[in-house]
């Protein structure tokens, strides 16, 4: 005997995720945004599967299989297998995205679709309002961020909500954007019509005032779309009584929510630092404007991205088949480089170049195959001709829009790598793939077998008892192992990111020697070598560290922590670089030869690499070629702390203070934060014998006292010769 479905529950399971995933983030930084985001879909996914399948071991169950669930399966085995002889850390992170993206569309499906139409409404209604509320949720810290300055939560570049980025809050609120207005024509009373109106004209403020131009590329199109499917399908509405003036109330709500809203200026003093005193509108407006500046193609993010997006172009000619690995285009973007770009970034900005450089012909047949299903899925929809077709039309042309606009911001962007909307684009697919499946039904017994087309065949798996006791003694190790894995997580991250404060805060005091911070330094090593022995894959917070160990003096353990990343990305010609200086300054002559010479080997005219040449030949007594580099180098206008440091030393000890003095004073000019050394040093230069100028003496000294921090000024006076610092008391 059949047991009794609960796909009510699974389906509140997963609107309940669809508004927490968004509205929920992290306080302190400490755990990043998507860090949270991504466990809290894996949690509600299994959730949602074991209240699924539970029941099911008191008796047999039917199990609705769509083709759709090919596509995110085929890129799974592929990264199973490309751990085998592509990045094994990375190749598993993208099997588990993939899984994850699998078991929410096949639960999906399943909870989103039964017999009776008017129950399936009602549930994919409830995981519209989850999509709706969550969207609302995020778009309201967005506007307290920009409008007050609200910072509870931590983030980079406002108003980012929840998302730790603006691009990735707007990239979620524009897809939202359709299932809020399907929801519009899914409400009985008018009142509620108008409610609704203005919270989804709050999101659309929102996305102005993030100020991302692919999101508002897609809104553009949407507000086209959309008004054209509600005309379209208006019969079905379930609101009756409409009349011309109601119409135009709506309208006008929607219209004066973004007029009232938009032209609030903001306070956020990051915003203003940035683009001064503006309001939603006007940031929308500078924006979309800024593509048709020049300089936006020559040195602006546009002009980066199509230097990122030529890179994936050479990496996908050179691996046309096999690709280089599921998420291994970080790992080997760097042989694909020119001197103009060094690793700005760890994806392309556009999903479909990196999916075809990582899986090669298998990106290539997951997209061909998600482009025929869209596009036959948007033509069956338009040309409805059965009863059940027409009235499913609505539900799936307002999915389809959906889906169509992440595609749109997937062309600038990684959308499909966020937790937030690469859940949304899985629960779309169910959505389209439920609504195939109740089409089918209507011509079949749904028996045992496949039927339907192509593209939409579909499959019923008779589930019985020893099948659900698998399918949940896998869920359990499953979840045995999401939990392990979320408290790794949240540890790293807890300490690398420990490690990084306490790192940029010695540096911002600017006496990062100072014997006080002895304990504070001895407590971030202890966390960031934790933090790697956890993962020594994070390439993104362990380097910071480095960098501020290496400013301070302390090559071998900055070796140490730069070799831990370079074991995991070879290919990056910074860190090879970084670890040949560190090495250089240790003494390890032939190991910082090794590595310069790989790095020539992967990117010969990286801009880092010829200053490190000229350190390298001061090292090794060739001081006149140094020195003739270095005048080079900072004469062309290539400046790096490495370059001012040893052409700096060059000039002292080949008498030629005229090149010492231009060092620090492109280093002065560069860094001002970390002016004071610079300040003294050319003070003592010209207080001596090749360079005696008592005067340029005297302001450099001052100089070196007016920057410094005031608890620091004894310091400072200290290190002035006897003869000056009765100048300064």
């Amino acid at each position: 005997m059949a047991v009794p479905a609960k796909p009510v529950m699974v389906a509140g399971l997963l609107a309940l995720m669809m508004v927490c995933v968004p509205a929920a983030g992290a306080r302190t930084e400490y755990l990043l945004q998507d860090t949270l985001k991504s466990i809290l879909v894996v949690s509600f996914g299994l959730a949602a599967a074991w209240v699924y399948f539970w029941p099911r071991v008191q008796g047999s169950l039917r199990v609705r299989l769509h083709g759709v669930l090919v596509l995110p399966v085929m890129l799974m085995l592929y990264a199973l297998g490309s751990m085998v002889w592509s990045h094994t850390y990375l190749g598993g992170v993208e099997a588990v995205r993939w899984f994850v993206f699998s078991l929410l569309t096949l639960v999906g499906m399943n909870s989103l679709t039964h017999q009776r139409m008017m129950w399936t409404q009602k549930r994919v209604e409830l995981l519209a309002w989850g999509v709706h509320l969550g969207a609302v949720a995020a778009s309201l810290w967005g506007a307290l961020q920009f409008w007050f300055d609200w910072s509870f939560f931590a983030q980079g570049p406002s108003p980012a909500s929840t998302f730790v980025n603006r691009n990735f809050l707007a990239e979620f609120v524009v897809c939202t954007l359709p299932w809020s207005v399907w929801l519009l024509t899914r409400l009985h009373d008018k009142t509620s019509v108008y409610l609704q109106t203005f919270a989804l004209g709050l999101n659309v403020v929102v996305l102005m005032m993030t100020g991302t131009r692919s999101a508002l590329v897609g809104l553009v199109v949407l507000m086209v779309v959309l008004p054209m499917l509600v005309v379209v399908y208006r019969r079905y509405a379930v609101s009756s009584g409409w009349h011309p003036r109601h119409v135009i109330g709506l309208v006008a709500v929607f219209a004066l929510t973004i007029f009232a809203l938009g032209r609030l200026p903001t306070i956020n003093h990051a915003l203003i630092h940035d683009f001064g005193h503006g309001t939603a509108i006007d940031r929308a407006g500078s924006r979309s404007l800024s593509v048709a500046r020049a300089n936006e193609y020559r040195s602006g993010s546009f002009a980066v991205r199509t230097l990122m997006w030529q890179a994936t172009t050479r990496m996908i000619a050179a691996h046309p088949v096999a690709g280089v690995g599921a998420g291994a285009w970080e790992v080997q973007i760097p042989l694909y480089q020119t001197a103009s770009l060094l690793e700005t970034d760890y994806y392309a900005h556009n999903e479909p170049l990196q999916l075809l450089a990582e899986y090669g012909l298998t990106g290539g047949l997951f997209l061909l195959l998600l482009l025929g299903y869209l596009c036959r899925s948007t033509y069956t929809t338009l040309a409805a001709r059965s009863l059940q077709a027409r009235r499913e039309a609505p539900q799936r042309a307002f999915i389809l829009s959906s889906l169509g606009v992440l595609l749109l911001v997937s062309l600038a962007g990684f959308p499909w790598r966020m937790a937030g909307t690469g859940a949304l684009f899985a629960l779309g697919l169910a959505v389209l793939a439920g609504s195939d499946l109740r089409i089918h039904t209507r011509r079949q017994t749904f028996r045992s077998g496949v039927w339907g087309g192509p593209l939409t065949w579909c499959w019923c798996w008779r589930c019985r008892r020893p099948d659900a006791m698998a399918v949940l003694s896998g869920l359990a190790v499953v979840t045995g192992v999401a939990i392990y894995v979320a408290q790794q997580a949240i540890e790293c991250e807890a300490q690398l990111v420990a490690a990084t404060r306490i790192a940029m805060s010695i540096s911002a005091s600017g006496v990062p020697n100072d014997p006080m911070w002895a304990e504070h330094k001895s407590k971030m090593l202890q966390q960031v070598y934790a933090g790697i022995r956890i993962n020594p894959h994070y390439r993104k917070i362990t380097p910071i560290v480095a960098d501020s160990l290496a400013s301070w003096g302390d090559w071998p353990n900055a070796v140490r922590v730069w070799q831990s990343v370079l074991a995991s990305r070879p290919n990056v010609v910074i860190l090879q670089a970084n670890v040949a200086r560190g090495l250089l300054y240790a003494g390890d002559v032939a190991g910082a030869t090794t590595y310069l010479d790989r790095a020539l080997r992967i990117q010969p005219d990286a801009p880092t690499l010829p200053s490190l040449q000229v350190l390298l030949w001061s090292r090794t007594g060739h001081l006149q070629q140094a020195l003739a580099q270095a005048q080079t180098l900072l004469a062309s206008g290539v400046i790096d702390a490495d370059l001012v440091q040893v052409a700096y030393t060059l000039g002292l000890r080949q008498n030629r203070p005229d090149v010492a003095i231009r060092a620090l004073t492109l280093g002065i000019q560069t860094w001002p934060n970390r002016a004071v050394d610079g300040w003294i040093k050319l003070g003592d230069i010209y207080s001596q014998a090749q360079a005696h100028d008592p005067a340029k003496a005297t302001h450099a000294y001052q100089q070196a006292l007016q920057t410094v921090d005031p608890a620091y000024r004894q310091w400072v006076l200290d290190k002035i010769p006897a003869s000056y610092r009765a100048q300064m008391e």
